[in-house]
């Protein structure tokens, strides 16, 4: 995958990083079509639990690369991770900023850590076009309706202080301290057993905006495969013999 992403592993938890800094981290083509390798080999590996997402030097991502867009149209790639995203829990971890398909990307993970003063928007409308990346349906499920309307509208950012306080940002860190803090929640989220974390992220997930019924249909496929799993009889085997549970993520 050449050099647009960098990964590195910590224990069942992997780290993905952007890697386009002189570009804001913006998605070209190239860029785009590493994310999805990199994202389905996240979700093949059972001996990962969970990932971060970030970008190099100081930065998130800008989104979309413009220059890119113009000679080439859509990035490869952006776009099936953006209606996809992962199996797994991923976990944004937001430096400086995260604009335009940059908090696009950001939505897409399950929870957002960002330092203090990091700037998040959607401002596509001040160059002619929307943000047809997600934001537009994603945004106004995690910020009131007329926070989403008005970034949209004014292309305006809001400060990660204010996404935290909505509930948009899950964890408020110092400046520079992004990624330290999202792989300690990344670390925390793996000591539990990998197949029901995935699980319960995806019932998460598909019952919002789901009636109750359908939510409990959703949820049968699930269980099935969880509750008869081999990490199903470790749990409480090790809650019985006193230890720490031996996840084999089966």
């Amino acid at each position: 995958m050449a050099n647009e992403i960098l990964t590195e592993t910590h224990g069942r938890v992997r780290l993905i990083t952007l890697n386009r800094p002189k570009a804001k981290n913006s998605v070209n083509s190239a860029l785009g079509r590493a994310l999805v390798e990199t994202i389905e080999e996240l979700d093949q590996d059972e001996g990962l639990t969970a990932g971060v997402l970030t970008g190099a030097d100081g930065g998130f991502s800008a989104g979309m690369d413009l220059k890119a867009f113009a000679s080439e149209g859509m990035p490869d790639g952006l776009s099936a991770f953006l209606a996809n995203g992962s199996q797994k829990p991923l976990i944004a971890a937001v430096e400086g900023f995260a604009l335009a398909g940059g908090l696009e990307i950001a939505l897409t993970c399950d929870l957002i850590v960002a330092s203090k003063g990091v700037k998040l928007g959607i401002p596509e409308v001040n160059k002619g076009l929307f943000a047809a990346g997600g934001g537009l349906f994603r945004l106004p499920n995690r910020v009131p309706y007329g926070v989403a309307m008005e970034m949209a509208l004014t292309s305006d950012p809001i400060s990660a202080e204010q996404a935290h306080a909505m509930g948009l940002v899950a964890r408020l860190a110092e400046p520079g301290q992004a990624c330290t803090v999202a792989l300690e929640l990344a670390e925390r989220i793996a000591k539990n057993a990998p197949l029901a974390v995935a699980a319960s992220k995806q019932i998460i997930r598909a019952s919002r905006g789901v009636t109750e019924e359908d939510s409990w249909k959703l949820q049968g496929p699930q269980m099935s495969r969880v509750f008869n799993s081999e990490d199903a009889k470790e749990g409480p085997l090790a809650f019985a013999e006193k230890r720490d549970p031996k996840w084999s993520g089966r």
